[in-house]
């Protein structure tokens, strides 16, 4: 028996030996002042210390790093929004080229243009997925010179002297603004000869005219002429719009003349039927409406998306047509970027997306920042020319897929280009993808972490004003005498 209790006091004596915590006993220690006020400064810093630690436990950090781009899609979706101000919806054409030899022209595909008027709203809807109409021309047996000494003149050539007040003798009247080297005014020239004088055989009162634009630039500047021919039609000396665009045949333009001629004596017989007693704000309307005078304000919305391959390239928006030659002298590429991005559209009404880019810091969110931005040329024959550098960014909100998305940043200079007095300008958006991706990342501090900060604070606290108490403890100890 007396063995089996020397036997458990022994294991405990050598289990008591390597204890670390050992009991000081309590009538060899001594409480001091000091130490109390020493032990409230401990607890206070480690309380001060606790919930700084807990708050930056619970707080989360934002981490950018840079890493090779790792999508290996063929191509890459660019979404546009843009207004240009000053070009017909007619003569408007997206272009494509990029560094692999693609060079599509003319893109319809995804794409819509609308017609603006004078305030900025939607007018007319000008085509989507719609190639621009041919229109027909007449062949003749005879060229124009030999028509002239075979019949002579009929179509009246004018200029600055003559055109004014041609156009107001002339109650109704067609003119032709061409340019001599444009093939399209080469093949009409004969037509619109056949036309004044079928006009003149016919009796019918209106006035064929024709200008040459190279000889009376300063003409057709005056008057607008953007492309060759402009076909327009005036009443009374005032142009009426929109200019004839349809088929060059001399039984088209005879009939678009008759046209004209009809709707006039229709007007005049509702004005004498109303007499004096028409109010003339009525009057006006109606006459436009018989006129159909629908002025035009040259101003195109061209919006959509392109499927781009993932090379260095570039988009543009050049004045453009299948049936005339444009007027470099007065095409004016000034434009407004309402929208242009990269990737899929961001949608902001996502449950998703609001949640992931509420958390995304402020400086990787440049996902458009040309939109609503205005791009305005003083001067003809100039356009902007832009540079844009696209990085795509992985936004990662936390380590499930629905905290994380992909999308596209890009960088944009722009600059003035000016160009030769017979080239047509272009907006162009020249594209260069970078082969590095940014990564944004939401990490917060792991629990074992915050476990060994506690514990260093705890411990540094406690050992730390243990030696302060210590040291002052034996400055300030009364010395025995």
């Amino acid at each position: 028996m007396s063995n089996q209790i020397n036997g458990g006091r022994g294991r405990s004596s050598a289990l008591s030996s390597v204890d670390f915590y050992r009991r000081v006993p309590r009538d060899l220690t001594e409480a001091t002042a000091l130490g109390a006020i020493m032990s409230i400064c401990a607890m206070c810093v480690m309380g001060v210390l606790f919930l700084s630690e807990t708050a930056a436990f619970a707080r989360t950090n934002m981490r950018t790093a840079i890493s090779i781009d790792e999508n290996t899609e063929p191509q890459i979706r660019l979404n546009f929004n843009i207004t240009m101000l000053d070009l017909h919806c007619d003569y408007v054409s997206v272009d494509v080229w990029d560094a692999l030899g693609t060079n599509r022209q003319n893109v319809t595909k995804n794409v819509e243009k609308w017609q603006l008027d004078e305030s900025g709203r939607r007018r007319v809807f000008s085509g989507r997925n719609r190639e621009t109409r041919e229109v027909r021309h007449d062949e003749h047996d005879m060229t124009l010179e030999e028509m002239h000494e075979e019949e002579g003149v009929h179509a009246i050539e004018l200029d600055e002297s003559t055109f004014k007040d041609w156009v107001k003798e002339n109650e109704m009247a067609f003119v032709d603004m061409y340019a001599p080297w444009c093939i399209w005014c080469q093949k009409l020239a004969p037509t619109w000869e056949q036309l004044a004088r079928q006009v003149k055989q016919e009796g019918m009162p209106v006035g064929i005219g024709k200008v040459d634009c190279v000889k009376h630039a300063v003409l057709c500047r005056d008057e607008k002429v953007m492309a060759f021919p402009t076909l327009r039609w005036y009443h009374n000396g005032e142009a009426i719009a929109p200019d004839y665009k349809m088929d060059r045949t001399v039984t088209a333009l005879v009939g678009f003349a008759k046209r004209k001629l009809d709707m006039d004596e229709k007007f005049k017989e509702w004005d004498k039927k109303q007499g004096a007693s028409s109010d003339e704000d009525v009057r006006e309307r109606k006459r436009q409406l018989y006129q159909q005078h629908r002025p035009e304000h040259p101003s195109c919305q061209v919006s959509g998306f392109l499927m781009v391959n993932r090379v260095p390239g570039n988009f543009h928006i050049e004045a453009k047509s299948k049936n005339h030659n444009l007027n470099a002298a007065m095409t004016n590429l000034s434009h407004v970027v309402n929208h242009l991005s990269f990737g899929e559209p961001i949608s902001t009404a996502s449950r998703k997306t609001k949640r992931i880019l509420k958390q995304a810091p402020d400086e990787h969110k440049q996902f458009s920042p040309m939109d609503s931005t205005d791009y305005l040329t003083s001067d003809y024959h100039q356009a902007f020319h832009h540079y844009i550098k696209v990085v795509s960014t992985h936004l990662n909100m936390g380590s499930s897929t629905a905290n994380q998305m992909m999308t596209y940043q890009f960088l944009e200079q722009s600059q003035i280009v000016f160009y030769e007095a017979d080239n047509v300008p272009e907006a162009r958006f020249s594209y260069d993808l970078s082969p590095m991706s940014v990564v944004v990342q939401k990490e917060g501090r792991k629990w074992y972490d915050y476990l060994t900060s506690l514990c260093a604070i705890i411990g540094g606290t406690f050992t730390t004003l243990g030696l302060i108490d210590a040291t002052l403890y034996k400055v300030f100890k009364p010395k025995k005498l």
